[in-house]
C-alpha cells in the first residue's frame, strides 16, 4: 500500500462515503477479562456515536508509511488451514455475524497484546466497490472490483483526569465524577492490504502509534507475520551502533556523529538530485555507501568494520538512507560548521588588525575564538 491507496480509503470514511456494513467490539479489563462485548449494524449508529467510531477507524490509517503503518506479509504456513491468514478470510467472509468466530477474535487479541491497563478491541467490516479510473485519474461509472476488507483498532480506555466541575444537581462546584474514556488506537491493522487499488490477501497494513516501541508481540502472535522494523526503529538502531563505537558521552564522540549524519544527508541530497525526474524514490543505504560515509568522518578501519558489520547484522537491506538521517544531528553539524566559519573570519580580521597595531583588539580576538 502507497499513500494513495491509504488515502483513497481514508477518504470514504465520512457520513455520506461511508459504507461500513457492521461494527463489533470487546472492553477488556487489566486482568483480561472480556467485561462487555457490542455488535451494532454500523450505519445504524446515532450521529454522535457515528462519528466517534468513524474518527477512531480512520485513525489507524494515519501517520507515515513505512514507520507508523508498515505492510507486513504473511509466511506460507499462516495461509494454510489453520493459519492466521486462513482464520482473518473467515472471518472477513462471514463479514463479522459469526458469535463463535468473533470470541476466538477476541481471545486471539487478549493472548496476543502486551498491555497494561484496560482497552477496547474494535473491528469493522468494509466492502467497497472500487471504480474503474483512466490514466488520467477520472473515474468511470463501472466497477473494477469489490474490495472486502477488516480494520482493527485497538484503543486504551483510561480513567479521566481528576478535575473540579459544575454539579448542577447541587449547585455548586465540585469533582468531576471521573468516567472510563475511549483513547484513539494505540494498534491496529487492516486486511487484506489494499495494493494499487486491488485485493491483496497475503498481505496485512499493521498500523502503530508508538513508531519506537510498537507491540512487536501483536504482530508476530497475534498476525503470525513476524515483526518488520519502522522507520524510527531503524534510525535509533543505527545511531546506537554509530554510538557504542565512536562513544557518546564527550564531544569529539558527539561530533564523529553529527559528522557520520551529516554526510549521509549530503548522499541523499546528491542522489536525490541525479534522480530529479523520481525524487520521491527511496535511496537505499548499501554497504558502499556506509563505507563512503565512516570513510569521510575519519574512523579507524577497525571501528569501519565493527559499523558495517553491524548494520549488516541489523539494519534490513531495503532500509533507506532517509530513515535513518537524524535532523538533529544534522542541524548540529551544520551550526558547528558555520562557527568554525565565523571563527576563522575573526582569526583573518585579528590578523588584519595586528598590521594596523590595534594589539588590543587583536587579543580580544583571539581570546574569544
Amino acid at each position: 500500500m502507497d499513500n494513495k491507496d491509504v488515502l483513497e480509503l481514508k477518504r470514504r470514511f465520512k457520513k455520506e462515503a461511508c459504507t461500513f456494513t457492521r461494527m463489533c467490539g470487546c472492553y477488556v479489563s487489566v486482568d483480561k477479562e472480556k467485561i462487555t462485548k457490542i455488535s451494532e449494524t454500523f450505519l445504524n449508529l446515532e450521529d454522535e456515536e457515528f462519528y466517534k467510531y468513524l474518527e477512531i477507524a480512520k485513525k489507524t490509517l494515519s501517520g507515515k508509511i513505512g514507520n507508523n503503518l508498515v505492510e507486513i506479509t504473511f509466511p506460507n504456513e499462516e495461509e494454510k488451514a489453520g493459519g492466521r491468514q486462513q482464520f482473518l478470510m473467515g472471518l472477513r467472509d462471514c463479514k463479522l455475524k459469526n458469535d463463535d468466530l468473533m470470541d476466538t477474535f477476541y481471545d486471539m487479541v487478549i493472548d496476543n497484546y502486551d498491555r497494561v491497563g484496560n482497552y477496547l478491541i474494535l473491528i469493522f467490516h468494509d466492502a467497497y466497490d472500487v471504480m474503474t479510473k483512466t490514466s488520467d485519474n477520472s473515474k468511470l461509472d463501472e466497477s473494477e472490483e469489490v474490495y472486502e476488507y477488516l480494520l482493527c483498532a485497538i484503543c486504551p480506555v483510561e480513567l479521566s483526569k481528576p478535575a473540579l466541575g459544575y454539579r448542577e444537581d447541587e449547585n455548586r462546584i465540585g469533582p468531576r465524577i471521573r468516567d472510563w474514556v475511549v483513547g484513539m488506537p494505540e494498534t491496529g491493522f487492516v486486511f487484506p492490504a489494499f495494493t494499487e487499488r486491488s485485493t491483496d490477501i497475503h498481505s496485512v497494513m499493521f498500523y502503530t502509534k508508538n513508531s519506537v516501541n510498537p507491540h512487536e508481540e501483536f504482530e508476530s502472535g497475534f498476525l503470525g507475520c513476524g515483526t518488520q522494523m519502522t522507520s524510527d526503529q531503524k534510525k535509533v538502531e543505527f545511531a546506537q551502533i554509530i554510538k557504542d563505537v565512536v562513544g557518546e558521552d564527550d564531544e569529539e564522540s558527539v561530533q564523529v556523529y553529527n559528522e557520520v549524519q551529516d554526510t549521509l544527508n549530503e548522499v541523499l541530497q546528491k542522489e536525490q538530485d541525479e534522480a530529479a525526474e523520481d525524487a520521491t524514490e527511496k535511496v537505499i543505504l548499501t554497504d558502499k555507501i556506509i563505507n563512503e560515509v565512516l570513510d569521510t568522518a575519519g574512523l579507524s578501519d577497525d571501528q569501519k568494520e565493527i559499523i558495517a558489520r553491524s548494520c549488516a547484522e541489523t539494519i534490513p537491506e531495503d532500509t533507506g538512507i532517509q530513515e535513518i538521517i537524524d535532523e538533529k544531528a544534522v542541524k548540529a553539524a551544520e551550526n558547528t560548521r558555520y562557527i568554525n566559519k565565523l571563527k576563522e573570519l575573526l582569526l583573518t580580521a585579528a590578523e588584519v588588525l595586528e598590521r594596523s597595531g590595534e594589539k588590543d583588539l587583536v587579543k580580544e580576538i583571539r581570546e574569544a575564538v
